[in-house]
């Protein structure tokens, strides 16, 4: 047993940091360890820390909600943290998307999905939060929003009232009434939290600026706080799991530094109210500051945090908690063998994949379906971009059932939708034959990798070739197959899936401008002085815009969207923003396409303001353009007539819960999916994959 953690001159450690016996194969995997703080055992060292999933009904954990957490538990991690900035008073609230602390009507539904979790053998806590200034007065229960100083945030827009003494007392009594409904609902605890929130309002001297008992020096700074957990610990009792979600460095000029931090840390820590730290960095009060502190995204590089945690823990004594961007089993596993962190946070990770811990036991770690940083699930509640199950536990299944009968599928197409449908139609039992007409399985998404911030994306093709692999799909790459060939292997069912080619054309003058594949993929050179029109607001278009100024090119980019990157989660439009503000990348906004022409040794382009009308030239040397894709569906409009349902796919089936009937003797069920059907994104394709051929 591993007590001491090799950091500073003093390795003792306190009771509640001596971990509990070994689980089964914990002296081979570290990560497979128990762990114990106070009376709560950790079966292992994996968990999900708090976020907002947006599957709240009202503010309560109805059933999908339940349903979500209780999927993590079921695949074996250690414990599951519900409530992500769950509100504990009435005017805690930025619109909805939270749970509901503040009254007792929360209490017998969080006592449901307490029984579901601990019934898997897991342990469930739940944030508990006031947001101050981050809450909103235009929502919920429209009330004004408080903070310790009158400093608005920029993310979130409101200006707050400074609290007063009164304002103080009901929101520490607040505190401690909903973490006593999370013990009566039968959770084993809770956590605050510092960052952005109330308590790290008062903390910091960005957002702190009284001069009262409640401002200046850092014990005044932290006295909030205490009193908020010393409030917490007098009503809910000792035995009970209290720990602080807590910013070990903001930053930021003016912020709280490391030092700073560190005294607060020391401050909380002499005051015995607290069992854990949960370590978090930077601030969260834009969008920038979430996507490249808090939440770190497409630009940052995975576990950006460690060294200033392992720093933080040589300074301090209390049990650690870490997830800041630890996406994979390796790193996970290198922070807790080196003694960095008590219990690592792979939050985003098991939204990938809720069954890593049991994978694990297995000896399946190479079956985990990986996290591959799209951040996708902060733009469309907790969806993966390449498991559609997550957050879909009520009408999907995160294991595909076997079919009742067997069949003989084809896929035309190895882009992320052929991929999928034939990992679904394999693991049903059905035989799978994977035409693919490019050298290579991948599709679109060899074209996304080829820009350097979005390579991890591989990982959705990789997991996939490995799983065809297992599942033992006959694979044929450089086989371009027409109608004709599909039909003379008597299939039961084929799945067109052969994605689309770059629209061009809805613009006069097409032929003079290239498009985004053929920049990223190396197949055109870029020239010196480059337009690019984002017809999407998806990444394809930034991305070749980066690609472009970092190999030294002048680049401007249009959209005819009131903004850049409007399809984008803001972890992704605020760090492509940024990177064009630090290249002097120049855009223009609201203006549309209409024609390009050859003007002498340059190219213009006619554009036509979306909102006056009014018309305006560019010159470049070269026009790159991005308009989503059309359908390359040829196979499937021959292969319609031979099938038995004319390859007509049913809404009322895609969307419902009956399994297909089997085709006629001697004939074939056709469909199409992704982008043979029209434009979208990874995540529909791969959805519309899964959820049809489920059924199949």
């Amino acid at each position: 047993m591993r007590i001491g953690f090799g950091f500073g001159e003093d390795n003792s450690v306190s009771a509640a940091q001596l971990t509990a016996a070994p689980a089964p194969g914990a002296s081979l995997d570290p990560l497979l360890e128990a762990f114990a703080i106070k009376k709560l055992r950790f079966r292992n060292r994996i968990v999900s820390t708090s976020h907002a999933s947006m599957l709240d009904d009202g503010g309560l954990p109805l059933e999908r909600y339940q349903r979500y957490h209780e999927e993590k538990a079921r695949g074996g991690l250690a414990m599951t943290m519900i409530g992500g900035s769950a509100m504990t008073s009435p005017d805690s609230s930025w619109g909805g998307g939270q749970l509901d602390l503040s009254s007792d009507r929360i209490i017998p539904h969080l006592a449901q999905l307490s029984a579901r979790i601990h019934g898997h053998g897991a342990a469930v806590m739940c944030q508990v939060s006031h947001l101050g200034r981050r809450a909103t007065s235009y929502g919920w229960n429209w009330l004004p929003v408080l903070a310790p100083s009158r400093v608005r945030e920029t993310r979130n827009r409101n200006f707050p009232k400074e609290m007063d003494e009164a304002d103080i007392a009901r929101i520490i009594r607040d505190y401690a009434d909903a973490a006593l409904r999370c013990m009566e609902g039968g959770l084993d605890g809770v956590e605050t939290v510092t960052g952005g929130h109330l308590i790290g309002q008062f903390l910091s001297p960005l957002t702190n600026k009284r001069r009262d008992r409640f401002g200046g020096s850092p014990e005044n700074r932290a006295r909030f706080g205490l009193m908020v957990h010393e409030a917490i610990r007098k009503r809910v009792g000792d035995d009970a799991v209290v720990g602080i979600r807590f910013v070990i460095d903001e930053g930021v000029a003016d912020g709280s530094g490391f030092e700073d931090c560190l005294q607060l840390a020391r401050i909380f820590e002499r005051e015995g109210h607290i069992d854990y730290f949960n370590c978090i960095y930077g601030r969260m009060d834009t969008d920038l500051a979430l996507a490249e502190d808090n939440m770190p995204g497409l630009f940052q590089r995975s576990a950006p945090y460690l060294d200033k945690v392992a720093q933080f823990r040589r300074e301090t004594k209390l049990p650690l908690i870490h997830a800041g961007g630890i996406r994979d089993i390796a790193t996970a596993r290198h922070t807790i063998r080196e003694g960095i962190v008590d219990l690592i946070g792979m939050t985003r990770a098991h939204i990938a994949d809720p069954h890593i811990v049991n994978k694990l036991i297995r000896g399946d770690e190479e079956r985990i379906r990986p996290c591959v940083g799209a951040s996708y699930c902060l733009y469309k509640k907790v969806n993966c971009i390449h498991n559609p199950a997550s957050g879909r536990e009520t009408v999907l299944g995160h294991e595909v059932k076997p079919a009742s009968r067997r069949l003989k599928a084809i896929v035309v197409g190895g882009g992320p939708a052929g991929l999928e449908a034939a990992r679904v139609c394999a693991e049903r039992g059905h035989s799978v034959i994977l035409f693919e007409a490019a050298p290579r399985l991948g599709g679109q998404l060899l074209v996304a990798t080829a820009a350097a911030e979005r390579r991890d994306l591989i990982g959705i093709v990789d997991w996939r070739i490995g799983e065809l692999e297992r599942l033992g799909v006959d694979i044929r790459t450089n086989c371009y197959v027409e109608a004709d060939a599909v039909h003379a292997e008597e299939p039961d069912l084929v799945i067109v899936a052969t994605g689309g080619v770059p629209d061009t054309d809805w613009l006069e003058g097409a032929e003079l401008c290239d498009t985004v594949w053929d920049v990223l993929t190396g197949t055109v050179p870029g020239k010196d002085d480059v337009l690019v029109y984002d017809g999407t607001g998806r990444q394809a278009a930034a991305s070749c815009v980066l690609h472009l100024a970092q190999q030294g090119k002048t680049v401007s980019i249009a959209t005819p969207d009131d903004a850049l990157a409007v399809e984008m989660s803001y972890i992704d439009k605020s760090g492509f923003r940024k990177r064009f503000a630090e290249l002097g990348i120049r855009s223009f906004t609201e203006v549309r396409l209409e024609k390009v022409e050859r003007r002498g040794n340059a190219l213009q382009a006619s554009f036509r303001h979306e909102l006056t009308g009014a018309q305006s030239r560019i010159e470049a040397s070269q026009i790159v353009i991005e308009h989503g894709t059309l359908p390359a569906a040829e196979i499937y409009h021959a292969l319609r007539a031979l099938s038995a349902n004319d390859g007509v796919t049913d809404t009322a089936f895609m969307v419902g819960d009956a399994e297909a009937e089997a085709p006629p003797a001697g004939s074939f069920l056709l469909h199409r999916i992704g982008d043979a059907v029209s434009s979208r994104d990874i995540y529909s394709s791969i959805y519309e994959a899964y959820r049809l051929c489920s059924k199949l």
